[in-house]
């Protein structure tokens, strides 16, 4: 038999490499001789460079990069065949960069992810693929467009301070320094939202405050944003800030279609077309996916229903394993999920059920693969 596997990560236990390697480890127990195709998958948050790379080959890349708070750190991206590039902006100005007391998205930047695109093109990249789930910042794009040679400045001519209260004080944007090799480039933006820049449902209302943003702040970020997109419009000549998805990652899409002309598609698409997921799947007699999670709002966008689509495509029928399930988990079977199943053995903590998450794939997949031999034999 042919199986594909084609799992996200499940957060903070297993990459989906290494999810993937389990389930295959499981599924051998009781098929040693199946044709195993692995496929780990991401949705554009962090993770992705690894899980494009593990399925598709390439280099992994590092480098020191300014922080969210502007502090150096080692940042990832990947490089693939074709002048290639796949960045992932949480790798640079991710949450996770920034301890839950220090969190404060009036001061986050995106430099850093601008930096990670600027090796990009020193490396001779002619397509660069962006994943922007994972922010910590709310700053509009504005610290990428900085790194990239744009000038943001203030009523004196001086440029901004970092981060995205500072946008209030912007008079003037300077686009002329902008790297000229971003006009030779196409820019695909991987973001599963639909948000637009300011407002109720923007970058600030909605994501705000896991930022570290309390209800005022939220309030002097969005009046920033605002006020940013309304400078952007005057010297673009166009206003971008109701496009669906320019919200995300705290207005990181907005700079990314308005000044790069980056156009947007779901993250789970993307990485699967650079993991030839498609092509995966062909002859394939089942597909296994799954994520740390899986609920009624695993429809809008995550991994296991895009990795369905694709499956039904094909003809190929779809499992879902995943840490554990949700309220209206059930929803997913009329979009393309035959079956889900939970990890857990038993009641256990959240601890030990991440601690034991690799052990627990491998038997769980073994006891789906004997299933599977029954039914096989029964028909």
């Amino acid at each position: 038999m042919k199986l594909v596997i084609a799992p996200d990560s499940f957060k903070e236990s297993l990459s989906a490499e290494a999810v993937a390697n389990a389930i295959a480890q499981g599924w051998r127990t009781v098929y040693p001789d199946a044709q195993i195709r692995l496929c780990p998958m991401a949705d554009g948050g962090e993770g992705t460079v690894d899980a494009v790379l593990a399925a598709s080959g390439g280099e992994r890349r590092e480098l020191s990069v300014c922080g969210p708070l502007g502090e150096p750190v080692m940042a990832h991206w990947g490089w693939l065949a074709e002048d290639q590039a796949v960045i992932e902006m949480a790798a640079a100005s991710g949450l996770h960069w920034v301890a839950p007391a220090q969190r404060d998205a009036r001061l986050t930047t995106t430099r850093g992810t601008g930096e990670l695109i600027l090796a990009a093109l020193d490396a001779g990249a002619r397509r660069i693929i962006l994943g922007i789930g994972g922010s910590a910042t709310n700053d509009g794009g504005a610290g990428l467009l900085q790194a990239l040679g744009a000038r943001l400045l203030d009523r004196a001519g001086q440029p901004l301070a970092a981060g995205g209260a500072a946008l209030i004080g912007l008079h003037r944007i300077d686009l002329d320094g902008l790297d000229p090799r971003l006009k030779q480039v196409e820019i695909l933006v991987a973001a599963d939202v639909d948000n637009p820049l300011c407002g109720p449902r923007g970058a600030s209302h909605v994501f705000g405050p896991q930022k570290g943003a309390a209800p005022e702040q939220v309030e002097e970020l969005d009046r920033a944003l605002g006020h940013f997109a309304d400078v952007m419009a005057a010297t673009l000549g166009e206003d971008y800030r109701e496009v669906p998805g320019v919200g995300a990652a705290g207005g990181l899409g907005f700079a990314a279609k308005a000044v790069l002309g980056a156009d947007f598609r779901p993250g789970i698409e993307l990485v699967a077309d650079v993991s030839g997921l498609a092509e995966a799947m062909q002859g394939a007699d089942l597909v296994i996916t799954g994520e740390g999670r899986l609920d009624g709002q695993s429809l809008h966008g995550k991994t296991p229903v895009g990795v369905a689509r694709v499956a039904q495509a094909a003809g190929v029928p779809v499992i879902a394993l995943v840490g554990s399930l949700g309220d209206g988990y059930q929803g997913l079977y009329a979009a393309g999920i035959e079956a889900a199943f939970s990890l857990a053995p038993g009641p256990i903590s959240l601890e030990q059920a991440m601690v034991g998450a690799a052990e627990q794939l491998q038997s769980r997949a073994a006891d789906i693969a004997r299933l599977w031999r029954l039914a096989a034999r029964q028909g």
